[in-house]
């Protein structure tokens, strides 16, 4: 039996934002999220189980760096509780992970990043288990990545247990060709990462508003993308991720990702929208580069647009992906 296994999964974009818990612990969210899994974005992770004893501790190499501190530490828990479902603590890990595209900076790398190792390792480790089952224990590593278990349009319930709160696939990724043009501002690693900034939200005075917002726009998301209606979904994308932003900049201590590049793609987009037509709409994760959802026909146009604007370092572009998925290609 080979207790080696590679797995690549693509990052995603929220439509409708995961921001906060209910506990911590579990890492359950405080609302429902819906993403798009992206295709061209993504991180591969080889993880080998040393059997033999060999090593003393999981070795983490991310990007050609050797992981220290707490970006190991975060990895090894991962590690850890997919020891306890295997029922052997004694294995460690040799993990290799790569990202084609930049870490830290609001492009959900750890959406990815523990997609990919948890396929990795539980299928290495010799679990069978379905993607339902993957999700949840993806959760625990980054919420995010419960929904980049899964390809195309995708739900993460909020649940209530570690059982229940998983995601779900809405639509397959052929459903709709819709197109993530990432306006990168700055490849610059986040000075509070997403997973210190969630303990953060419920400081806000404005999260709980925000919450109860997203409750009655989830429906109206899933409409929108059901009849693959941009005008629709736009405005609500955008809402949400403003409001998100919101409570970040509310709460104790302040959280301020954005940066003058972020607020120069949001200003060409409302007025590229507003005064030329151009049907464009823009969100924002927990960084300051900017995601810009348009219709394939509008895409060559919008990145054209995007070259005149002095702040926008280089465009990253996507439509939906598929799910997580074990691939041959080793990394060593």
């Amino acid at each position: 039996m080979s207790f080696k296994a590679t797995a690549r999964a693509g990052s995603n974009i929220a439509f409708i934002k995961y921001w906060g818990v209910a506990d911590p612990h579990l890492n359950i969210p405080l609302n429902n999220s819906i993403s798009m899994t992206l295709g061209a974005l993504h991180t591969t992770t080889t993880v080998e189980w040393d059997v033999a004893g060999y090593l003393r501790a999981d070795q983490i190499v991310i990007d050609g760096v050797r992981a220290e501190g707490p970006k190991a530490e975060r990895v090894t828990r991962h590690l850890d509780f997919i020891r306890h479902l295997a029922g052997d603590r004694r294995f460690r890990a040799r993990v290799v992970s790569r990202n084609n595209f930049p870490m830290a900076s609001g492009i959900a790398s750890s959406a990815s990043a523990f997609a990919a190792l948890t396929m990795a390792a539980c299928t290495a480790i010799g679990l069978s288990l379905d993607r339902t089952q993957l999700s949840a224990i993806a959760r625990r590593g980054s919420g995010s990545a419960s929904r980049s278990i899964f390809g195309g349009y995708v739900e993460w319930e909020r649940g209530g247990s570690d059982a229940t709160s998983v995601a779900r696939q809405l639509f397959p990724p052929d459903y709709w060709p819709l197109r993530d043009v990432v306006a990168v501002v700055s490849t610059n690693e986040k000075t509070v990462s997403s997973q210190n900034g969630h303990a953060l939200a419920l400081t806000s005075p404005l999260n709980s508003a925000r919450v109860d917002a997203v409750y009655g726009m989830l429906q109206e998301v899933r409409n929108a993308i059901a009849l693959r209606n941009l005008e629709h979904l736009g405005p609500l994308i955008e809402q949400d991720a403003l409001a998100m932003h919101a409570v970040m900049m509310t709460s104790r201590p302040s959280l301020l990702y954005w940066q003058p590049g972020t607020l120069e793609v949001l200003h060409a987009v409302r007025r590229w929208r507003e005064e030329d037509g151009l049907p464009v709409y823009f969100t924002i994760d927990a960084g300051p580069n900017v995601h810009l959802l348009c219709e394939p026909a509008f895409e060559r146009e919008l990145l054209r647009r995007l070259q005149t604007l002095s702040s926008v370092r280089t465009v990253m572009t996507s439509g939906p992906g598929e799910g997580a998925e074990v691939i041959d290609q080793h990394l060593f």
